[in-house]
Formats: structure tokens, C-alpha cells, sequence
């Protein structure tokens, strides 16, 4: 089975691919291309690239192939020259990268561009999305913890984590400090606002 990422309001993009997003224009379409089978959760997202929240998108269409399906028009809307190129940069960013690995093709239309530092932006965060963030800004955890972190990102939830490292939900408490101990980093370092909302989210799941 192919492995499902659920994307929540916040969009990663490294910073070496900010140019083409910011010479696309508002209304204009882009795309990015990631391994796996992602799932967007919302229509509209936040970009973070280079520290910053850079762009409020929509994502106006996700297609899903396999390597071996790419095409060079693929690899030219995304940027580069050929599928080729397109398909050495994936190994680059994700290693294990074979001809049936599944991919998905965002389609994001912008709607404005932003210059905020992260805390401006107050969304509901889901476990998920926090330990997304944590593992992006690298704050500062154990290796044990971040590698909890990692397998909230593959399994989705808190419950499905529990079971699958203690065999029961009860111990679930263990996964959710290391979630709030991420939050509570996030918030030290400006990375992101957040209240009660947000805390309940964590509480909850």
C-alpha cells in the first residue's frame, strides 16, 4: 500500500523552489510535486518557505501517478527541464524513490502573497500538523522524540500510534506529551500563535 500523508493548513516548500511559486502571480497556477499519496485536508493553505508564511493558496486540483508515469510536460510545469531532472531532484529530497512509487501533483492557485513571520497565523493545529511543523523547524528534541514525532506523520493519529507502539490506546498520554512538548517549542520560538483551540486539539485526539 502506498503510504497516505494528510496535508492540514500549512504547506512546506523549500526555499530553492520559492522563486517559481512568487513569479507565478496572483490567481496564477503552480504546482509541486511530492512522494506518496497526500491528502489535503482543506482547499485553502499557507505556504511556509525560508521562515515565513509567503503565500495563502488554494488547491485546485491533486493528481495522483506512479514514477514511471511522469512526464516531461510534468517536470516542466514543476520546474524543471526534464522528467529526467525531475526524477534525480526526488531522490535527492526522498531517497527511496522507485519507478512504481506513487507521487502527488498539487495544483495550487495563489491568492495573495503574504510576508508574515509564523506566529502571525492562527490555525487549529492538529497533532499532525504540529509534530509536521516541529520536524520541519527542527526544534529542539530528543532523538527518541522526534522519532515519535516521524511515526505520528506515517500512522495519522494518536490512537493508531498508541496501539501500535504500547498496544493499547491508555498509554496514548506518552505520545501527547512529546506533541505538547513540541507545541510549547514552537510557541517559544515564534514559530506559530496559538490558544485554546489548538490545546484542546491535542488534548482530544
Amino acid at each position: 500500500m502506498p503510504k497516505v500523508i494528510y496535508l492540514g493548513h500549512h504547506l512546506m516548500l523549500r526555499s530553492k523552489y520559492l522563486k517559481k511559486l512568487l513569479e507565478c502571480g496572483v490567481g496564477g497556477i503552480t504546482r509541486t510535486i511530492r512522494i506518496g499519496i497526500v491528502k489535503p485536508k482543506f482547499r485553502e493553505v499557507y505556504v511556509h518557505s525560508a521562515g515565513k508564511v509567503v503565500a495563502k493558496v488554494e488547491i485546485v486540483r491533486t493528481i495522483y501517478k506512479r514514477v514511471r508515469d511522469l512526464t516531461d510536460e510534468d517536470a516542466k510545469l514543476d520546474g524543471f527541464s526534464s522528467r529526467e531532472e525531475l526524477i534525480r531532484e526526488l531522490k535527492k529530497l526522498y531517497g527511496d524513490v522507485r519507478p512504481d512509487t506513487y507521487v502527488t501533483i498539487l495544483e495550487l492557485k495563489v491568492l495573495e502573497y503574504l510576508n508574515m513571520t509564523d506566529d502571525a497565523v492562527n490555525a487549529s493545529l492538529s497533532p499532525v500538523e504540529i509534530a509536521r511543523l516541529a520536524l520541519y523547524y527542527n526544534v529542539p528534541l530528543s532523538e527518541e522524540e522526534k522519532k515519535i514525532l516521524k511515526m505520528l506523520l506515517d500512522v495519522g493519529s494518536l490512537r493508531k500510534l498508541a496501539i501500535k507502539l504500547f498496544g493499547t490506546i491508555e498509554k496514548r498520554w506518552i505520545i501527547r506529551k512529546v506533541v505538547r512538548k513540541a507545541l510549547r517549542l514552537l510557541q517559544e520560538r515564534g514559530i506559530i500563535k496559538t490558544g485554546q483551540t489548538e490545546e484542546k486539539t491535542v488534548t482530544e485526539q
